[in-house]
């Protein structure tokens, strides 16, 4: 007896990312395993939504989940976050959720130190991503 294996473009996923001036760090889980992934890291640059947008087409992403700094809610990087987020829903056309960040750096750059990873920085954003996509997982799964 076959077991019928579901056509992996056929997945939908949610799509994690951790928001910063130079770099965006990505995850992404897929709905059926709800197991978050660092995918990528990219350069915050003028084409940003163009990637993301080619990413959440490709990956058949249906919710973006972002970190913010809810500690530090009225600073300056939280407003660049809700920028940020603004911009997204306006280029991307799925729905956009917070999941507070605090400490996802501290705990990507220790997660990557005890794997063994000789050059943290440059898969700290990505881990922290995953962090934060894993973590509203958990809360909303």
């Amino acid at each position: 007896m076959s077991i019928p294996s579901q056509n992996s473009a056929e997945i939908s996923h949610v799509l994690g990312v951790d928001f910063g001036q130079a770099k965006i760090g990505l995850a992404l889980a897929d709905m059926e395993t709800k197991i978050a992934f660092a995918h990528k890291t990219l350069e915050n640059k003028a084409n940003i939504f163009q990637k993301l947008s080619e990413i959440v087409q490709n990956k058949k992403v249906e919710k973006i989940i972002v970190g913010m700094p809810i500690h530090k809610a009225s600073d300056d990087t939280a407003k660049t976050v809700r920028e940020f987020i603004h911009k997204l829903k306006e280029e991307i056309k799925i729905p956009v959720e917070l999941q507070n960040e605090m400490f996802t750096t501290k705990m990507a750059e220790e997660n990557l130190k005890e794997s063994g990873a000789k050059k943290i920085k440059n898969f700290d954003d990505q881990e922290a991503a995953r962090i934060i996509l894993q973590s509203w997982l958990e809360e909303n799964y």
